[in-house]
This record gives structure tokens, sequence and C-alpha cells, in this order.
């Protein structure tokens, strides 16, 4: 059985808690996944769109804990249909953590915005992680399970910026969506917090 409040930290982790994990292959959720199955994740299923990393994070972890699907979070009947499998497989979902997010490929500045650009960002940074959001709270409501919702945000969504304007704007974005699932999710038990992370270095600065 799951403890009926429980805090997202590794001296807290219940050994029979089920995980689902978003965008994992690149370095940061790759030791973020390792760092849940150590501290006891009894399940954890990580999504990508880049399948050959992601089942390589997988089989290096084990097959036995750790699972990988294929997920565009662009695209909501995918994240739906994670979610689902996630909790046809497990029985239920306990953890959601969305650790998306990209860059543009210009400076984005103000002057020069390619809107393109800003769609794509917002695509993944904002519809895919309210997406993400969306149903495991759906998820956890329906399965009256107490659970988490984390997601990535980033030190660039509380200040401003000379570039990456788009992204800035993007993780403002989540911050507030996580204000808000806060307030709408605690009379359910669910708690919804985000990581505020400076610059890291990782492959989605090449993206």
């Amino acid at each position: 059985m799951i403890k009926q409040e429980y805090y997202i930290h590794p001296q807290q982790f219940n050994h029979e808690q089920n995980r689902r994990k978003g965008s994992y292959s690149h370095r940061r959720g790759k030791v973020t996944t390792r760092l849940f199955v150590k501290h006891g994740a009894r399940a954890v299923v990580i999504t990508d769109v880049q399948d050959d990393l992601g089942k390589n994070v997988a089989i290096s972890i084990g097959s036995n804990v750790c699972t990988y699907i294929h997920c565009d979070i662009r695209d909501e009947a995918q994240v739906k249909s994670l979610v689902d499998s996630t909790v046809e497989i497990y029985g239920q979902l306990d953890i959601m953590f969305s650790n998306t997010g990209i860059m543009s490929k210009s400076e984005q500045k103000v002057l020069d915005f390619d809107m393109d650009e800003y769609d794509r960002v917002f695509a993944i940074n904002v519809r895919g992680t309210a997406a993400c959001v969306k149903h495991a709270a759906r998820a956890m409501v329906e399965g009256q399970v107490k659970g988490n919702i984390i997601c990535t945000a980033s030190v660039l969504g509380r200040i401003g910026v000379l570039e990456s304007t788009d992204y800035g704007m993007s993780k403002h974005a989540v911050i507030t969506l996580m204000k808000s699932a806060s307030k709408q999710l605690g009379q359910y038990g669910i708690r919804v917090n985000c990581v505020s992370p400076f610059v890291v270095a990782t492959p989605c600065w090449n993206m």
C-alpha cells in the first residue's frame, strides 16, 4: 500500500510507489531516473521522442523496474495514452515528473522574434507540460491517489533575459501552471511543485 502522505524527498520514497517521468534520455532526466530507482521506486516509466536513447536508459537501469514508452508531448492523445498505459500496467500513478524543455535555435531577442521558433518552444514547454499535468492529475483523482506532480521550470522564468526571451516566457508559464494546479488539486491531496534550475549544459541546447 502507498503511504497516505509523503514528500518528494529521497529519504521518504515509498517502495511501493510507481513513477512516471518525462524527457529521460538526456543527462538530467537520466540521473533523476536513476535516483528514483536508487531510493526505492518499484516501477519507473520513462518517455521521450528519441527512442534509441530512451530504450538505452531503460535497459541500463533494468527492465524489471524501468519501462520506456515513446511519447511526443505535443500530441495530447499520446500523453493520455501514456498515462492510461501506466495505470493499466501498474495499477496507479503516484508521481509525475515532467522534465521537459527546449530552447530556440536563434537568439530570440524581442526585435528579431522568430514566431515559428516561439510556437515550437511553447508547444513543448507549455502546451506539452500542461497536457502532462492534466492527465496525471485526472489519473490521480480517479484513482484516489494522493500523488505528486513535479515539473521542471527555470530561473529564467523569474528574471528578464538578454536573449532566449521565448524560453523564459515559457518557463514563467510553467511556474504559473504549477501554482494554479497546486491550489486546485490540493483538495484531492495532490501536491504540485516545480524545480527551477539555472543553466545546465544538456543536449537540449542543440535541439
